[in-house]
């Protein structure tokens, strides 16, 4: 089993599974989100490079605050257009 660090509360330790991988990134378009920290966009253009050179489809998305969770109608956008999510956490 993987050990996943959940940077939102160490207080208590949950075990968690991974969520399944997609055997091919390439049939659907893969969601990079933007929470809107400083130089999240440095992080997101260079992860677009890498998937653009494996023939990834890729689709921006941007948080309007990093203090708060994504709105549920901008997860629900992602969840219908994209088989994945890169969230992209910088400074």
């Amino acid at each position: 089993m993987t050990t996943l660090l959940d940077p939102t509360s160490e207080r208590i330790t949950q075990e968690r599974r991974l969520s399944p991988r997609i055997p091919d990134l390439t049939q659907s378009a893969v969601a990079l989100l933007d929470i809107s920290k400083p130089r999240g966009d440095v992080f997101i253009g260079r992860i677009e490079e890498l998937l653009a050179e494996r023939g990834v489809s890729v689709r921006h998305y941007r948080k309007p605050t990093f203090t708060k969770p994504a709105p549920m109608d901008l997860r629900r956008q992602i969840a219908a257009e994209c088989g994945a999510v890169i969230e992209a956490l910088a400074d």
